[in-house]
């Protein structure tokens, strides 16, 4: 039994502070049904035989890797059976080309172009299908192909995914379920980030036994043209679309920025320091970092007059001195 997301009325986001008040700001997956509806993107992409004229007035002529399938994956781009490699070929061409196929339709290859920065591949579309709520200066990316799905996985960035044309389904996993998921390699994926196993695997997969306890936590939206969804970065999602012609616009951004570093390879890095000592030992880190890092009670010097907290404190470039104190320590100063 899965859950349903919240939804907000896309009158209600009359910009972005009021976009990060009422839906970035509580950490939780939000519906915003017809939010780029009135893009004429949208409006074009729904008409017969006329996306790929319109595309064409913005083209730059780059070459773009698309995503290459038989026709007997139906659109599942995932590992080899054995993980070793995957079921489908990455092959570039040029964009124009791609929306060619992909709009024709085949019934021989299944085709996907993922994750296209607009400004570069696609320069003035972006103006011409704004987004009014989107976070200021963020650039959009598109993604075109005929019906797919693609693996569960998660995003470090925040995200709003806006479906343009065709219907989506995402299926979305809270970031503590990761290890009910069984989750990939991390240095050997498809598209840059490592992905659940146990989601889209056969109900029941022995492999998997600790899967059913993430299925009852999972959230699923459905998604048509017009509609977007807004999902925390770490949140686990599984997309399917179900369009012959499916297109989604979506930006990424992280919206709290603390400092110079990513929190991901930073734990990369922590990882690296503490995972393979002992569980003694583990277990004293875990508690400095809930301490320093993680602060269920608070900020740890919070007993001491703020001018006496030193690197610690919440000044505006206490983030950076914190860094260049690692990076000296690291250095052996």
């Amino acid at each position: 039994m899965t859950q349903a997301a919240a939804e907000i009325d896309r009158a209600a986001l009359d910009g972005h502070d009021a976009f990060r008040r009422l839906v970035v700001e509580p950490c939780r997956p939000v519906v915003i049904r017809g939010a780029v509806a009135d893009w004429p993107l949208a409006r074009i992409a729904a008409e017969d035989g006329t996306l790929a004229a319109y595309l064409s007035r913005f083209d730059a002529g780059r070459q773009v890797e698309a995503f290459v399938g038989d026709a007997a994956i139906a659109g599942r781009y995932h590992y080899s059976d054995d993980l070793s490699g995957f079921n489908f070929r990455r092959q570039a061409m040029p964009l124009g080309e791609a929306v060619c196929r992909i709009t024709a339709g085949s019934e021989t290859e299944t085709l996907y172009v993922g994750s296209l920065p607009m400004a570069h591949a696609l320069p003035g579309l972006a103006e011409e299908n704004r987004l009014p709520f989107a976070p200021p200066g963020v650039s959009p990316l598109v993604w075109i192909g005929h019906a797919s799905t693609i693996a569960c996985h998660y995003d470090m960035m925040d995200n709003i995914a806006c479906v343009v044309a065709g219907r989506r389904t995402f299926t979305l996993y809270p970031p503590d379920a990761i290890g009910d998921l069984y989750v990939g390699p991390i240095d050997h994926t498809m598209a840059g980030q490592p992905v659940a196993l146990a989601v889209g695997a056969e109900p029941g997969d022995p492999r998997y036994p600790r899967f059913e306890q993430a299925c009852g936590r999972a959230i699923t939206v459905e998604l048509a043209a017009g509609d977007a969804l807004y999902m925390p970065k770490l949140w686990w999602h599984r997309v399917e679309a179900t369009g012959a012609l499916n297109i989604l616009v979506n930006y990424w951004w992280d919206a709290f920025p603390v400092g110079p570093d990513l929190p991901f390879p930073t734990m990369l890095l922590a990882m690296s320091a503490i995972a393979g000592r002992p569980p003694a030992e583990r277990a004293a880190w875990r508690a400095w970092f809930d301490h320093y890092v993680f602060r269920p009670d608070g900020h740890p010097l919070a007993h001491l007059p703020e001018d006496r907290q030193g690197i610690l404190g919440d000044g505006p470039d206490n983030a950076r001195m914190v860094r260049a104190h690692a990076m000296r320590m690291l250095r052996g100063g």
